[in-house]
């Protein structure tokens, strides 16, 4: 009986945020260690289609790096880092391609439809959504120039097709989004997964970006009980400038604030290791991740 009433009290809470956001868009992003285990991620995408289910509009971006990795090692190749960005030259390309499309996207897609939602990919196979330009890193010589590092075919977000993700969400698709996006000459570029899902979140106008991974959220110290509920941005530029924030976190509050700017209402990291952390996170009020606000 005391299950039930807890279940029972778990429902009502949710009620309200339900009603809140029924009709409203949320771009979720999936990566980390949650790519490389079938039954979380499956579990995520049933998160996923709740949502769809009680009325949100769920949008997918996903990333895929552990697998590119293990793809290369099984082709004999090293992947190699520069200033943490994977160099990627033609050969990598095809493989980051293969993987991303071909395994994870299609994986996201048939569990959805097993879920009798309705999922569809979006990618350069098919119907390519975002659109981006070469990234250069920068570097200072001796001399103190500052020089530009070629790191391959990897790219920098410049556009998306807002109203083609529009219109398959209208009629009541799940997208799901792989992040290799297409050039101005029609070549092909490795994108950041993350950047991604802040321009997607960006140009649609979401209500939420939520960026789950294999971590709890962001922590304003080295100890766990330092992980922050709600952190707007300027506390967290006060922590990059620190260094408690660095290295794959990063990317993250990077895609936040894309969205944030862009007049996205919330965005929050969540550890999708934890059992509908997803559902928590949106529709419980103390959530369980980080939510970060402008």
């Amino acid at each position: 009986m005391t299950d039930a009433i807890t279940k029972a009290a778990a429902l009502v809470e949710a009620h309200e945020y339900i009603r809140r956001f029924e009709g409203k868009t949320v771009v979720v992003k999936v990566g980390g260690s949650i790519m490389d285990d079938p039954t979380t991620l499956r579990s995520l995408v049933q998160d996923v289609c709740f949502l769809d289910a009680v009325g949100m509009k769920p949008i997918i971006v996903h990333g895929g790096g552990k697998s590119i990795t293990e793809a290369m090692k099984k082709a004999g190749l090293e992947a190699q880092f520069v200033q943490g960005r994977r160099y990627t030259d033609e050969r990598t390309l095809a493989i980051a391609e293969h993987v991303l499309v071909n395994e994870v996207n299609k994986q996201i897609v048939d569990d959805i439809n097993s879920f009798e939602h309705k999922g569809i990919g979006l990618h350069t196979l098919r119907s390519c959504v975002v659109f981006g330009k070469r990234l250069f890193l920068q570097t200072k010589g001796e001399d103190g120039a500052s020089r530009k590092i070629d790191i391959g075919f990897v790219g920098e977000v410049e556009g998306v097709n807002a109203p083609l993700v529009h219109a398959l969400v209208e009629a009541d698709y799940i997208p799901v989004i792989a992040p290799i996006g297409r050039d101005p000459s029609g070549g092909k570029l490795n994108i950041n997964a993350d950047s991604v899902a802040g321009h997607v979140a960006a140009a649609i106008k979401a209500e939420k970006l939520v960026l789950v991974s294999d971590t709890h959220g962001i922590r304003t110290g080295e100890d766990a009980s330092t992980l922050a509920n709600h952190l707007s941005k300027r506390q967290i530029e006060e922590l990059v400038e620190k260094g408690v924030i660095s290295a794959g976190m990063l990317p993250k509050v990077e895609a936040a604030f894309t969205a944030l700017e862009a007049g996205v209402s919330k965005a929050h990291i969540i550890d999708g290791r934890i059992p509908h952390s997803l559902l928590l996170e949106v529709y419980t009020t103390s959530g369980i991740g980080t939510e970060i606000v402008l």
